[in-house]
């Protein structure tokens, strides 16, 4: 779950600099963003049963949103 948490966090810091007002190099960003997101969801991890339910994409989104409030302090 490790690569999840990796790829969990640079999708937020893809998604806030797309976010941002008239972003640079706005493609990279989306194509970016879509390459993680596919990632995270195709992991293999998420096929098996401790990955199947709800509540691990929930602990995936809380383990990341530590890092999330550091970057917005």
């Amino acid at each position: 779950m490790r690569r999840d948490i990796n790829a969990q966090r640079e999708w937020h810091a893809t998604y806030r600099a797309l976010a941002a007002p008239r972003p640079h190099h706005a493609t990279e960003l989306r194509r970016r963003l879509l390459l993680l997101s596919v990632r995270i969801h195709w992991h293999p991890w998420w096929s098996t049963p401790a990955g199947w339910s709800p509540a691990a994409w929930v602990e995936l989104r809380r383990l990341t949103a530590g890092q999330r409030r550091t970057n917005a302090a």
